[in-house]
């Protein structure tokens, strides 16, 4: 059976694929969510082998969620959209295929023969590995809302018992992102194994003793760079 996730945020559109994949006698759905935040927990813990993934969503729409994906976690991809002028970009980003809404019976039969021809299990030429934007937005968690915040607003990142965390001139937010989705899809440069730094928020580095430094950012934290990351560090600010 293909592991299938279904991520939309129209509850009729998730039962109505639901049924149609159920039918086929080939799937088995691993996981029904409502938007891109819920979904990101849900990849990690249930590993599917097909994302059914909607393009236009509020928030953070498909094409933005798959830059939130850890690379080995990320499995093929079909888009299922309700406007054709998202084709193209859906296999500019490699998808395995993509549907339009409302899907029918006979379409989702030629994608589940595409499915078919491609190994479930590790990378291929249509899986979206080889082709991921960058993150221009992390979305935060909050109370009760998602807060998007701009990489360019970033001044570092930081992981610790408690989770990742992403830092403003404003404030301190959680984030459900990992250190390693961020140093890869970001322009951040790892300073140390728990933080990341935009480079364009450095007031000044003080070099210490032992090959170890610090950052101060422009709006006075401080963060610690390490003897490992400093070499880099400094060729990415050529000095």
């Amino acid at each position: 059976m293909i592991r299938a996730m279904l991520v939309d945020d129209e509850i009729h559109a998730r039962e109505e694929l639901q049924a149609l994949l159920l039918e086929t006698g080939r799937f088995a759905i691993s996981a029904k969510c409502a938007n891109a935040i819920e979904a990101l927990d849900s990849i990690r813990s249930n590993k599917p082998d097909v994302l059914f993934l909607d393009i236009q969503m509020p928030v953070v729409n498909g094409f933005e969620f798959l830059a939130m994906i850890d690379e080995e976690l990320m499995p093929k991809v079909v888009f299922v959209t309700a406007y054709d002028e998202y084709a193209v970009k859906a296999f500019e980003e490699n998808a395995l295929d993509y549907l339009l809404k409302p899907v029918e019976k006979d379409r989702l039969a030629k994608t589940l023969q595409k499915i078919l021809k491609q190994p479930i299990n590790g990378n291929s030429p249509t899986s979206v590995n080889s082709v991921i934007p960058q993150l221009t937005r992390i979305p935060c968690v909050l109370t009760n809302r998602i807060k998007l915040i701009g990489t360019v607003e970033v001044e570092y990142v930081e992981s610790d018992l408690t989770g990742v965390h992403v830092v403003t001139a404003k404030g301190r937010y959680f984030t459900a992102l990992t250190l390693k989705i961020l140093e890869n899809r970001t322009d951040f440069i790892r300073c140390h194994k728990q933080f990341l730094v935009n480079i364009d928020h450095i007031d000044e580095i003080l070099l210490n003793e032992n090959l170890l430094a610090q950052i101060t950012t422009n709006s006075g934290r401080i963060i610690p760079v390490s003897r490992r990351h400093l070499k880099r560090l400094k060729e990415k600010l050529a000095i």
